[in-house]
């Protein structure tokens, strides 16, 4: 890796986006080299630090150009369909892509696995050091607890978030169902309604809240008789997943090929 890691960030205008330009410009080792937006903002042609009152001298464009092509990873937290465009450019370019966009359907995801056979990916749906952590910790909880213990997920996010469950909450229960011997296909339960049977020892339940400016809450809770346990994570600031997807970016810059996730850049596999 170079000395400077040149980013390019698409959905520059968003939240995540925004928090990410602020991040890149203070971190002493990134540079921002382009900032991307749909062609319909009104914002196409500011400067990418314009919300936050600082000139970076990187304009937000609506398209991919020949100074595109100068970045070293690419950072998206958009949505599937426009994802999909930017992993094509990616690959064909031989750029890194730390991916965060949530929503992607099986097909898809096995369209970003092939991708990863050419450039090195980071693909997770929470870049949060601490939710990352949480995974770890609902792996190592549900194999001491998941014979005598229900186990449900509840997540609260801002009224504009537009998949669910999220994708940290299908991450979570995925970490259950694998660490259970179980499958989201089969155990998992996204809704309830009216007069139900009694739930099963086996059922992953998800509760989804959508709210407010809410950034992302995130709870697995473990109920038995007489006693519960919860594992919670709450994220008040978007701050800390950009912090996290430039640790991805800093990591991925040094793989040639392969897809990783948070857990992978945080070593907490073990």
């Amino acid at each position: 890796m170079n000395d400077t890691l040149n980013i390019l960030i698409v959905g520059a205008t968003g939240k995540m986006g925004q928090a990410l330009i602020q991040e890149i410009i203070s971190d002493k080792i990134t540079k921002l080299c382009g900032a991307m937006e749909h062609k319909d903002s009104s914002f196409i042609g500011q400067d990418a630090g314009h919300f936050f009152g600082v000139k970076t001298n990187i304009n937000i464009k609506d398209c991919f150009d020949d100074s595109s092509k100068a970045a070293d990873v690419l950072i998206d937290f958009t949505r599937p369909s426009a994802s999909l465009e930017y992993l094509a450019y990616c690959r064909n370019h031989k750029i890194k892509y730390v991916l965060g966009t949530t929503g992607f359907s099986e097909g898809e995801k096995e369209i970003i696995e092939d991708a990863s056979n050419d450039i090195s990916i980071c693909f997770a749906p929470n870049m949060s050091v601490g939710v990352n952590l949480l995974l770890s910790l609902t792996e190592m909880a549900t194999k001491v607890l998941h014979e005598d213990f229900d186990i449900e997920i509840i997540e609260t996010h801002h009224k504009d978030k537009v998949d669910a469950p999220s994708g940290t909450a299908l991450g979570l229960g995925q970490a259950v169902a694998s660490s259970s011997n179980r499958t989201l296909s089969e155990h998992g339960v996204f809704q309830r309604e009216g007069i139900m049977p009694p739930r099963q020892r086996t059922d992953i339940g998800f509760s989804t809240i959508r709210g407010g400016d809410v950034v992302g809450d995130h709870t697995v809770l473990y109920a038995g008789d007489g006693e519960r346990i919860e594992l919670t994570h709450k994220a008040s600031s978007r701050k800390t997943f950009a912090k996290g997807a430039l640790r991805a970016a800093k990591f991925i810059a040094t793989k040639t090929q392969g897809l990783f996730d948070m857990r992978d850049v945080l070593d907490l596999r073990g």
